[in-house]
Order: C-alpha cells, then structure tokens, then sequence
C-alpha cells in the first residue's frame, strides 16, 4: 500500500530527530548529550523525542528493528538445498564484497564504535539486542524446521550462527578502529568468513535444508 501523507512525516520526523541526534553524539558523546538538546537541535518538543525515542539508547540504534531480524530473514529466503547456516554466510560474503555499510564497511563507522566503547549504557544495549537476535533467528529455526518446543537443537544452531555474524561484526568494528580503509577491511574478513566456516560442523551446516 501506498505510503500516506501522514505517516511519510511521521517517518521524515523521526528520520530528522535520529540523524540529529546521532551527529551530536558523535561529536559530543552519548553520555553528555540529553534529549532536551536533541530536541532543540531538531526544534521539537522534548515530548515529541520521547513519542518516537523512549529512550535515549533508541536514539542511537534507530535502525535495531532492522538489525534484530535480518538473521531470520536471510534464513527465509534460502535458496533450494541450502542450510540456515550457509545462507547467512552466502549473505555475509555478499555484504563483505559490496563493502557495505550495512556490516560497517563504512568511513565514519569508527566513530560510531567509539561512541560505543565509551558508554556503558549502549554497550549493555548492544549485548541486548545481540540477545534478540538470536532469540528472534531461534524461533524462525524453530519454525522452519517444525522442531518440538523441548528440541534443543534450534537454539543452539541459532547460537552458531549468531557467533558467525557477531564474529563478523566485532572483527569490522575493531579493525574501522584502527583506521583502516572499508575495502581493505573487507578483504581480510572474507578470510575470516573461510576460517569460520571451516571451524562449524556438518551439522550445523546441514540443519534446516529447504527440501
């Protein structure tokens, strides 16, 4: 359905606050910024913030929806004969050799993590939607394959690959932090995407085939 004008402002609106928002920390810190100054950088209500903002850590990971449900929809749309396991890391690679931003491949995305290590709160967040993730990726195994809710084996696939895409993303974060170039970040975490895949067993990289 076609987007109404209502709600493309709703969206432009709280596109405007998180990009606001995201530039003063960045420059000033998460920690110093409060949302009163958000909202008068946007020239909004501070109420307003908090409609579309609960909390100030939303501010800055605006785009977690995305994030939390990316794994399970990677796994979803798996080709024929391809596991759960070996999707993601067909989708990795992809991301990896695009160089793109959504993996962090990106100028910039040093000081986005460096926000990050400096504040406790967001990387208490960070650890949480990690937690979501794999709980969400869990359910869609659990779904996929119609395995019994007492079935352990969902769950733990779903840790695995988890530890595959956050291996992924700590190891991008870690090396922006040294300055590094996107693409030349790039180049190394496609060989660490070979080593990690060497290191699952078969049967996690043969769960959840599509017949």
């Amino acid at each position: 359905m076609a987007e109404g004008l209502r709600e493309r402002k709703k969206r432009e609106t709280r596109q405007r606050i998180s990009d606001i928002a995201t530039g003063l920390f960045l420059e000033h810190g998460f920690v110093t910024v409060t949302m009163a100054e958000v909202a008068e950088a946007a020239d909004v209500s501070v109420n307003t913030v908090y409609n579309y903002f609960p909390a100030k850590e939303d501010l800055f990971f605006d785009r977690s929806t995305d994030v939390v449900d990316r794994l399970s929809r990677w796994v979803r749309g798996r080709h024929g004969g391809e596991s759960a396991a070996r999707a993601v890391l067909r989708e990795l690679r992809a991301e990896i050799e695009a160089v793109s931003p959504r993996i962090g491949l990106m100028e910039g995305y040093d000081r986005f993590m460096r926000v990050i290590h400096e504040s406790p709160q967001l990387r208490s967040r960070l650890w949480s939607l990690q937690q979501e993730i794999q709980d969400d990726l869990e359910a869609t195994l659990r779904e996929e394959t119609g395995a019994a809710p007492e079935d352990p084996l969902p769950g733990l696939v779903a840790g695995q690959i988890c530890w595959i895409h956050g291996t992924v993303f700590a190891t991008v974060g870690r090396e922006m932090l040294k300055g590094r170039s996107p693409a030349e970040v790039s180049r190394d975490i496609l060989g660490l995407v070979d080593d990690v895949e060497e290191l699952l067993s078969d049967k996690v990289l043969g769960y959840a085939v599509r017949g």
